[in-house]
């Protein structure tokens, strides 16, 4: 009989000493995952690694300068959500192009540059790029390159990485009939601060 009421005693003992689980809306990982190295060509035709996550907050968004909806929409609310917490937290906005072979850093400068100047545009050949992205939890798909107009399949997450460049978590999009996915500032703002502090 004692033993069983240690038992109980432990076991109560241990649920109170866990980490509540935050309550959000994105996937938080308990502990951040290390990113594996990777290299990077920036807007600025400048070759970056793991390093360029360091001394902020990084929300990285995957998408395309010849992207009609999904990509100008989230940059717009990313923008915003950079306005709202901008004064607490440093916040770095990334939008990582999945069209290495349609967007050039200069082409990444002018778009991202449209948005907010303060957003980093980076890309690489797909040899680099998929698995970074794949380590990001994020992906991509190609259609045919070979034709004028076409188009890339990509998440429509946001990834967030801290500033010891670890990926902390993923804010997922809404998906609503008949519009495109796309991510809830609010939401996103709210979950943001719950997981950082």
């Amino acid at each position: 009989m004692k033993k069983i009421a240690l038992l109980i005693t432990l076991f109560i003992l241990l649920i109170g000493c866990k980490e509540e689980a935050i309550d959000t809306d994105a996937l938080v990982y308990e502990e951040a995952r290390k990113l594996k190295p990777f290299t990077l060509i920036n807007k600025n035709n400048e070759k970056i690694d793991n390093n360029a996550f360091t001394g902020g907050w990084n929300l990285l968004f995957l998408g395309y300068t010849s992207c009609p909806d999904i990509c100008p929409m989230t940059l717009s609310k990313l923008k915003s959500v950079k306005s709202s917490l901008q004064a607490d937290y440093n916040i770095k906005v990334w939008l990582i192009s999945v069209d290495p072979a349609r967007d050039t850093a200069e082409k990444l400068l002018q778009y991202t540059n449209y948005f907010d100047p303060e957003f980093i545009g980076a890309t690489a050949g797909h040899k680099d790029l998929f698995p970074f992205v794949r380590d990001l939890g994020l992906m991509y798909a190609m259609a045919d390159e070979n034709r004028d107009n076409y188009s890339v399949d990509h998440s429509a997450s946001i990834a967030l990485v801290s500033p010891q460049g670890e990926l902390k978590a993923i804010f997922k999009p809404e998906f609503k009939v008949g519009s495109a996915p796309t991510i809830n500032t609010a939401s996103l703002i709210a979950d943001f601060k719950k997981i950082v502090k």
